[in-house]
C-alpha cells in the first residue's frame, strides 16, 4: 500500500471521527431549541386563552379589541356581550362537566357567528365580542345571532335550548372599548328583565340602535320560533 494514500485515508477517519461529535452536539442543541421555541408558543397561547373553550380570555380580549377598535378600516363595528341564564341549573341537572359542553358549545356558535371577529370568554358563563357591523339594521344582527346561540342541543340524552341573554351595541372609530363593553354589558342585564317568553325587543329607553336579545331555557322540549315585539316599558332587571 502507498504510504501516502494511507497517511490521507487516516487522516480522514479520524477528521471524520472527530467531526461527528460535533455534529451530534449540534443536532442536539438544534432539538433543544425547537423544542423550548414550542413550550414557549405554548405559554404564550396560554396566556391569551381560555383553556376550555380556546377563545381569547378576558385579558387578550382587552389587549386585541382595543387595536381593533381604533383601525378604521375595520368599522362599522359592534360589541357584544352575553351570558348563559340558567347556567346553575345546568350544572344541578346535569353535572360540571355538561355545564363545560353548554360553554364550549356557546363559544364554537359565537366564534362562527362572528368570523373575523374577535370574540372572548370574559369568565363563567360570560362571553364578548367585537364583530363587524352588518349593512342591515343592528335589530336583524341581534335577531340572527340569537337564533345561532339558541339552537337545540343534545345534552345528557336531552335536547336542551340553552337560554342567552345578549346586550348587542354600536361602536364608534374613537369609543373606548371598556365603555363600548360596559354599554353591551348594561343592555344585557337589561335583557334578563324584560320578558320570559322568547322574544327579540328594541326598547325605547335604550340608546339609539342599541338591541337586546333573550331566548328562553327548555328541556327535553323542541325550541319555538322567536318572536318579534316592541314594549314600550318593559320591566328592568332588579
Amino acid at each position: 500500500m502507498d504510504p501516502l494514500a494511507f497517511l490521507a485515508g487516516a487522516a480522514a477517519a479520524a477528521g471524520a471521527c472527530a467531526v461527528l461529535p460535533l455534529y451530534l452536539r449540534a443536532r442536539r442543541a438544534e432539538r433543544l431549541a425547537e423544542r423550548l421555541a414550542a413550550e414557549l408558543e405554548v405559554e404564550r397561547h396560554a396566556a391569551d386563552h381560555d383553556p376550555l373553550t380556546g377563545l381569547a380570555n378576558r385579558r387578550a380580549f382587552y389587549k386585541c379589541g382595543t387595536q381593533l377598535v381604533a383601525d378604521r378600516a375595520r368599522h362599522p363595528l359592534v360589541a357584544v356581550v352575553l351570558d348563559v341564564d340558567g347556567f346553575k341549573q345546568i350544572n344541578d341537572m346535569f353535572g360540571h362537566s355538561a355545564g363545560d359542553e353548554v360553554l364550549v358549545t356557546t363559544a364554537r356558535r359565537l366564534s362562527d357567528y362572528a368570523g373575523s371577529g374577535l370574540v372572548a370568554r370574559l369568565g363563567g358563563d360570560e362571553f364578548a365580542g367585537l364583530l363587524a357591523g352588518r349593512h342591515d339594521n343592528p335589530q336583524e344582527q341581534a335577531d340572527r345571532l340569537a337564533e345561532a346561540l339558541a339552537a337545540p342541543m343534545r345534552l345528557a340524552g336531552q335536547v336542551v335550548t340553552v337560554s342567552v341573554s345578549v346586550g348587542l351595541v354600536p361602536v364608534e372609530p374613537d369609543a373606548h372599548l371598556a365603555d363600548a363593553v360596559h354599554r353591551a354589558d348594561a343592555a344585557m342585564y337589561r335583557s334578563k328583565g324584560a320578558r320570559r317568553r322568547p322574544i327579540l325587543a328594541t326598547h325605547p329607553h335604550l340608546a339609539a340602535h342599541q338591541h337586546v336579545v333573550h331566548t328562553t331555557l327548555r328541556f327535553g322540549k323542541p325550541r319555538l320560533p322567536v318572536e318579534k315585539d316592541v314594549f314600550p316599558h318593559p320591566t328592568t332587571a332588579n
